[in-house]
């Protein structure tokens, strides 16, 4: 599987924890650059020495995703340290949920910011590059909620299934430069993201059924290696994954 991700220079948003620090072991154990962005500086800092320690190569760059110019950044390090840009994971994600009533309103906002706007300037800090390599890789991260809705996750659910618009407007955009673009809704993944919920009731309830059927990072990052080790020719577009056991 990794015969397409040997010396690949790969970024990586929200790569402090969870699917993205599991994908970037994952990625760099294959022969990876890993370029690692995060607002945790600390926790990305340490991970890239460890890689490093273990013969890997990997850099971190502090970055917050709800603003342009750090995103971009973090791209311009990855083609100043390792020459060019082959894959960009725009991971970084915030999951509170709550109903509507309750008007979390500046939980809304920071939910379109991380996952809707982090999103558009990480594809905004790569594309540039990879239309002048004619090739490069975009993978966006939406979630089991941008295809189904249940009460109290509608603006986490809305702000997914955007991610999947612009994934599907983005891969009929790009085809003239030989650009890949994979979409991937994973369900149950543990990770922090039960964490970023700032409603008692809501975190208590996402937290049991996490600690009932989530599964490990790992998944995702062996999800994200498959797209990425396909032969040039072949663009694996949306993977959708849950826990066996999961119904939603």
């Amino acid at each position: 599987m990794s015969g397409n991700i040997e010396g690949k220079v790969v970024v990586i948003t929200g790569a402090s924890s969870g699917l993205g620090e599991a994908t970037a072991r994952h990625l760099c154990a294959q022969g990876a650059s890993v370029v690692l962005g995060a607002r945790r500086v600390d926790r990305i800092q340490s991970l890239a020495d460890e890689l490093i320690r273990g013969g890997g190569k990997a850099v971190a760059v502090g970055t917050d995703v709800t603003r342009y110019d750090e995103v971009k950044r973090l791209v311009d390090t990855a083609v100043q340290t390792f020459g060019r840009v082959d894959v960009m994971i725009n991971n970084a994600g915030l999951m509170p949920h709550s109903p509507l009533e309750r008007l979390k309103i500046e939980d809304w906002n920071r939910t379109i910011d991380v996952n809707i706007k982090g999103v558009l300037y990480g594809i905004a800090a790569a594309l540039p590059y990879m239309k002048q390599q004619k090739g490069g890789h975009i993978i966006n991260v939406s979630s089991v909620a941008g295809h189904k809705v249940r009460p109290g996750s509608a603006v986490y659910a809305a702000t997914k299934s955007a991610v999947l618009m612009l994934s599907e407007g983005l891969r009929q955009e790009v085809k003239p430069y030989d650009i890949r673009t994979t979409v991937i809704s994973p369900g149950a993944v543990d990770t922090e993201l039960p964490d970023s919920i700032t409603e008692p009731d809501v975190a208590d309830n996402i937290h049991k059924f996490y600690q009932a059927y989530a599964i490990p990072a790992e998944s995702f990052a062996r999800t994200v290696s498959f797209a990425i080790s396909q032969p040039p020719e072949v663009d694996v577009n949306e993977i959708l994954f849950r826990p066996t056991r999961q119904e939603l």
